[in-house]
């Protein structure tokens, strides 16, 4: 029997309002303010859109460091996190109680696009992976000025007695040897961190014998070099920016492209700092990893990428992890290599790097070509680090606490998290 006019025109109207309640969704996101996350996540954004019309996105910015971390852990605490969010993976995704905060996000498809090796720093407790990567591996060590190496005849240092000369010689031509970016306090941390590789190179156990509360920094002289080097560039009186307490990373970056400043010790992500902003500059950044004692066990210290994560308490669960299928996928990783370009190594199979990256990434490829120079940052083969520890090397960067009491401090530091964590023998 045929239905009356009217009833066929309710259905209709019924169900385009249950397609539009169902379709129209608006996925909130929350990054951090570096400006090559703001560019990779406005591209993978618009491409999803593209591609899904019923999902758009509201992106929402956080600062870096310590205020960003506590912003992390309040959102996530009182269930008012965003539908998707970038984060560190390693010993801070650790510290986010995943179990409880995240969603597992094992059974996604793309999980077969990650390599194999980042998925343990984002598995919780209980076996599960909780995030896919975002971004590049990262190596951390000292950026340096190419065409002022060259004016003044430098060579790239291999060891930390070598990089000192070389400031020496940037100091005595009137240039900045060493930005420093103390008014963002995570970078402070670089020369403690990045020393890592060395600190491995002379004692293997470190990491297990640090994570079962058996060696501390203060009492294990190769883990405290980093706080010496930090202290001894302070101390030679001529080597900072005259405004290292209050510059920002920005800064930095720009200091050592323009050539301002010889080096400025970062993580390897910078690259897209300059490429954002300073396009111009790119060619002229060269990169070597924090030199140690030994020229003949010149290493990196690796970081592995930032990873992105569906809060448990997201009321739009199957988008989120919509999208983040497609970020893991090839064609993500494409869209973020187009808009931002390569600072390192991808870790989603066959997303192949192009043929012409820049000379600061070209200096790092090698580290990773040869068996033997990498080595994860302690953040990714212990879950202990202290939230203070940038904090505290700004005291020891800025001259008010010396590198010995800085390592027994962050020892105790260190301790409060472990017990938060409870982990055995603390």
């Amino acid at each position: 029997m045929t239905k009356p006019i009217h009833s066929l025109a309710l259905a209709s109207a019924m169900a385009l309002v249950g397609n539009l309640a169902a379709a129209d969704v608006t996925l909130s996101v929350l990054i951090d303010n570096n400006a090559e996350t703001i560019t990779a996540f406005d591209a993978l954004t618009a491409a999803y859109t593209a591609a899904h019309p019923d999902v758009t996105f509201e992106t929402e910015q956080r600062p870096g460091g310590a205020d960003g971390d506590n912003i992390i852990k309040t959102r996530l605490a009182t269930g008012e996190m965003a539908d998707v969010f970038v984060y560190n993976s390693g010993s801070l995704f650790q510290a986010l109680k995943p179990e409880q905060t995240l969603a597992d996000l094992s059974a996604l498809a793309s999980q077969a696009n990650v390599v194999d090796s980042f998925k343990p720093v984002v598995t919780s407790q209980d076996g599960a992976v909780r995030g896919i990567p975002f971004g590049a591996a990262m190596g951390g060590g000292i950026y340096y000025n190419i065409p002022l190496y060259k004016e003044l005849g430098l060579s790239v240092p291999h060891t930390w007695a070598e990089f000192m000369a070389n400031n020496a010689k940037v100091a005595a031509a009137g240039k900045v040897a060493v930005a420093q970016t103390y008014g963002d306090t995570w970078s402070s941390q670089l020369f403690v961190l990045a020393d890592f590789y060395n600190v491995l190179q002379a004692d293997p156990n470190f990491a297990a014998d640090y994570t079962a509360n058996k060696a501390k920094y203060a009492t294990t002289p190769a883990a405290m070099q980093g706080f010496a080097h930090l202290e001894e560039v302070f101390k030679a009186g001529n080597l900072l920016n005259p405004d290292f307490g209050a510059a920002k990373f920005d800064d930095g970056m720009h200091m050592v492209a323009s050539g301002e400043a010889a080096h400025y010790p970062m993580l390897t992500f910078g690259l897209g700092t300059i490429k954002q902003n300073y396009p111009d500059l790119v060619n002229d950044i060269g990169f070597f990893a924090q030199p140690g004692e030994d020229a003949a066990h010149n290493g990196l210290t690796v970081w592995m990428p930032s990873a992105i994560y569906v809060p448990a308490s997201s009321k739009h669960m199957d988008e989120a992890k919509g999208f983040l299928d497609f970020i893991a996928s090839v064609d993500g990783c494409n869209v973020m290599i187009k808009a931002i370009g390569a600072t390192g190594p991808y870790l989603i199979k066959g997303c192949e790097l192009p043929a012409d990256v820049p000379p600061s990434v070209a200096d790092m490829l090698p580290y990773f070509q040869t068996a033997g120079l990498t080595a994860p940052a302690l953040e990714f083969l212990s879950p202990i680090k202290g939230p203070s520890l940038e904090q505290i090397t700004v005291e020891v960067g800025t001259g008010i606490r010396s590198a010995a009491d800085a390592a027994a401090l962050y020892d105790q530091d260190v301790e409060k998290q472990a017990k938060q964590l409870g982990l055995p023998n603390w």
